[in-house]
């Protein structure tokens, strides 16, 4: 992750964004100036409404002939008001629609630009952050960017305006009492900006506490049968508690920071509004000012200071906003995947082959020097313990990582030299644990090949001789399925990535641990179907059942990131190493023979 990004960046970023949809923003800011203005005028009608009441009561106290209330221009000015008001509200309406078009456009192109980024991040940065994270990036990082520039921009835009047109009137109905006014708003920015600067590392501190709860309360329930089945419910509310209590902490925190804030400039306010209200009476009783004009003062101290009043609010806003930037663009200008034009298209598959690959994910190297040549509708077997480099190879060939030295090679083509569009358009994948989304049978069949009809789809199906069994779901291909295939068995799931794959028709498959998570019975129909895919194919498959890969043409034997044997089945026994010992370590001497017949 690169540094922090200072505010300055923040904003620069955020623009990129905000420029495509600068014209409605800008005719929406400019009606916002224009609506503020009216805000603030609107005051002096109900002055002058106050005003003739006083000078006609004082002129019927006086005795002055003819002397009364003069309803008809108190009634022209309430019309004149009605009209502003009329106005007011037409244009909050335009301006409201202008900023939010603006603004959610700027926001789903922001979503759009997270989506990319996703797309095109190595495989290693999802290997060493959790899912929680990358979530909270792009639900509550963006709806914080969102809403602060939804209410806090229209906000600080209203602030400024009605603070300064109300200061020019202010000034022209009374020079002390803005005075007065004017000395208690540089104590405020003070300490505002003070306690601004303070309590922006609570505000990060707040956006990754929310990040660390996403990604607990993420991870706690996609475990959540194993935590059930372990009996580790206390231990998974426990640590449900530390993130949660965190969160809490880092709330109050950043709350009472706004808070306090709030209360000070209140405080501040209360002591201005009640000295110019005692000066102002005193001039009123003089005759030195209007009764309307005092009133129309004490309204425009209140527009002032309205907006200093929303100093806690708005810096509360600002800095989640700002801390949410930070995370969402310094994820967007992370390192992305080494994009590659493809010099020669592969269309048919001679051989791939691993020429001296060195590979290593840490410090520690892996693979030292790793070679091996599979010919074109071979199928190669990877074999070897736990943490020997197996699943690794796959994950070579596939170009999720690139080996530190050494060649990956399809024919005589680096795959480096392929885009990655190209390069993995060739490959079926069916694995371990088989991925199926929320939606029908149909639509998961044919992800990944959108193109393939109806047809295609069900003669698959039967070739892999899975079509009875999903006429047998309650809506057939039409069936839905839930979210993380909850509705089906495993076997099940297994068979349709087996399709899927088929559907695709790809020039290589990987078949990473396919049967290990089945019983016997279904791992024989697996194989069954695995044989329909896997003919004329190349084929790599990893295994840890030796049962299913005894008719492997090449059969690799990996530790520790090196092929220690490799040869087939028949070959590796006689030789009578380690894949001797892994092979009868799993099957007795009669079932040895009997494999034996069978071939």
């Amino acid at each position: 992750m690169s540094d922090k990004l200072t505010a300055r960046q923040c904003l620069a970023h955020l623009w990129t964004y905000l420029k495509p949809h600068q014209r409605k923003l800008w005719i929406g800011l400019f009606l916002s100036v224009i609506l503020q203005v009216i805000y603030a005028y609107m005051a002096l009608p109900e002055a002058e409404i106050t005003n003739q009441i006083q000078k006609d009561l004082t002129a019927m106290a006086q005795g002055v002939t003819g002397a009364h209330i003069q309803m008809d221009i108190i009634v022209r000015i309430l019309w004149g008001l009605l009209l502003t008001y009329l106005l007011k509200i037409t244009l909050q309406f335009v301006t409201n629609f202008l900023m939010t078009d603006s603004i959610q456009a700027a926001v789903y192109d922001v979503r759009k630009a997270v989506e990319k980024k996703i797309n095109r991040l190595p495989v290693s940065y999802f290997d060493s952050h959790p899912a929680g994270d990358l979530l909270s990036r792009i639900t509550n990082d963006v709806d914080t960017v969102s809403t602060a520039l939804q209410q806090t921009l229209s906000q600080i835009i209203s602030a400024v305006c009605t603070f300064c047109f109300s200061m020019f009137i202010m000034i022209q109905i009374s020079l002390p009492m803005t005075g007065i006014v004017l000395i208690g708003l540089p104590c405020l920015a003070i300490s505002a900006l003070t306690v601004y600067k303070k309590s922006q590392p609570v505000y990060d501190a707040q956006q990754e506490a929310l990040s660390e709860l996403s990604s607990t309360v993420n991870e706690l329930y996609t475990g959540c049968q194993e935590i059930l089945a372990y009996n580790y419910q206390k231990q998974a509310k426990e640590r449900f508690e530390k993130a949660n209590r965190t969160m809490k902490e880092n709330g109050f925190k950043a709350q009472w920071m706004s808070t306090f804030v709030s209360t000070s400039v209140s405080a501040v306010n209360y002591a201005i509004l009640s000295t110019c209200a005692v000066y102002g009476c005193f001039q009123v009783l003089n005759g030195a000012m209007m009764l309307g004009d005092l009133q129309a003062f004490i309204r425009y101290i209140w527009m002032v200071n309205d907006p200093v009043a929303q100093i806690g609010q708005l810096s509360s806003a600002i800095q989640s906003a700002f801390s949410g930037m930070n995370r969402l663009f310094t994820f967007l200008s992370l390192p992305e995947e080494e994009r590659t034009m493809t010099k020669q298209p592969v269309t048919e598959i001679e051989s791939v082959a691993f020429e001296h690959v060195e590979f290593s994910y840490h410090e520690q190297p892996l693979m030292k020097d790793l070679s091996f040549h599979v010919r074109s509708g071979q199928t190669a077997a990877i074999v070897g313990p736990t943490g020997a480099g197996k699943t690794t190879i796959t994950n070579l060939l596939l170009r999720f990582y690139k080996p530190q030295s050494g060649k990956v090679k399809i024919n005589s083509t680096d795959i480096q030299d392929l885009s990655f569009e190209d390069l993995r358009s060739l490959y079926g994948l069916v694995l371990q644990d088989p991925w199926l989304f929320e939606g029908t049978v149909a639509d998961n069949l044919l992800y990944g090949c959108s193109e393939a009809s109806r047809a295609d789809m069900v003669e698959a199906a039967r070739k892999v001789g899975v079509h009875e069994l999903i006429e047998q779901l309650p809506d057939g291909y039409d069936t839905m399925i839930s979210e993380g295939a909850e509705n089906i068995s495993q076997g099940q799931k297994q068979l349709l990535t087996i399709v899927r794959s088929l559907i695709r028709d790809p020039k290589i498959l990987i078949l990473d641990e396919a049967t290990s998570s089945v019983d016997t019975r279904i791992e024989r129909r697996l194989q069954k179907a695995m044989d329909v895919l896997m003919e004329s194919r190349t084929s790599f498959v990893i295994a840890h059942r030796l049962s299913t890969i005894v008719n492997a043409d090449l059969i690799l034997v990996v530790e520790n990131g090196d092929i220690v044997e490799q040869g087939t089945h028949h070959q590796l026994l006689e030789r009578n190493g380690r894949y001797a010992r892994l092979y009868h370590s799993q099957f007795s001497k009669t079932d040895s023979m009997e494999d034996g017949r069978i071939q």
